[in-house]
């Protein structure tokens, strides 16, 4: 059962805590983060896009000139796709990119990653995170308390307007309540910090 240091918010030791063998010490599997990854980015693609073909461009009725006898190359429609104004060859339509992955193996990615984040010492666990009022240098603060410079994830349990706006303005600093906590979001951020609070909701919600 691996074990962490719990941290306030001046950058002092508050504890330790013990951390769940299920959930943040689960065996790493790599293929399986990949499949959550591109399930999470292709199921934001919004598939949109949609251009004409020679058949859906208006006009093109009728041959522009004679077969024969002309001196030019013969063309059969002034919207074949060499003409200016004709149709796109092979011309990409609106599609679903959405993927589906089964609840266990999203939540066996979830474990792995985060799993992978404590072995690397990449997860910090903090007793608390909360400003007085949502200003930015507060937040920062809390950045250099702890040495965090690269791009970070803050996991919160509770979902309060002040900290989300303190921290909105800090490019490498992301907040997420614990309720959206996914693979994309762990591996995509270098450090990952979680509230206790944070901690004990994934432990109960996943049966730890």
């Amino acid at each position: 059962m691996p074990s962490v240091k719990i941290y306030k918010m001046d950058g002092s030791v508050a504890g330790e805590m013990q951390l769940s063998d299920k959930v943040f010490n689960a065996e790493y599997n790599e293929p399986l983060i990949h499949q959550a990854v591109v399930a999470r980015l292709a199921n934001e693609r919004q598939g949109t896009k949609s251009t004409l073909t020679r058949t859906e461009v208006r006009g093109g009725g009728a041959k522009p000139w004679r077969q024969k006898g002309t001196g030019r190359a013969r063309q059969g429609s002034i919207r074949a796709p060499q003409w200016i104004k004709g149709g796109v060859v092979f011309a990409p339509k609106s599609r679903d990119f959405s993927k589906k992955m089964n609840v266990e193996a999203r939540r066996g990615a979830l474990f792995s990653a985060l799993s992978k984040k404590v072995a690397d010492g990449e997860l910090i666990v903090v007793d608390e995170f909360t400003v007085s009022a949502p200003k930015t240098k507060e937040v920062a603060k809390f950045l250099d308390a702890l040495k965090l410079d690269k791009r970070t994830l803050v996991v919160m349990d509770t979902n309060d307007a002040n900290e989300i706006l303190a921290s909105r303005n800090i490019a490498k600093l992301s907040t997420l309540p614990v309720a959206q906590i996914n693979t994309y979001d762990v591996v995509a951020n270098a450090k990952v910090v979680l509230t206790k609070g944070a901690v004990e909701k994934i432990e109960e919600v996943y049966g730890a």
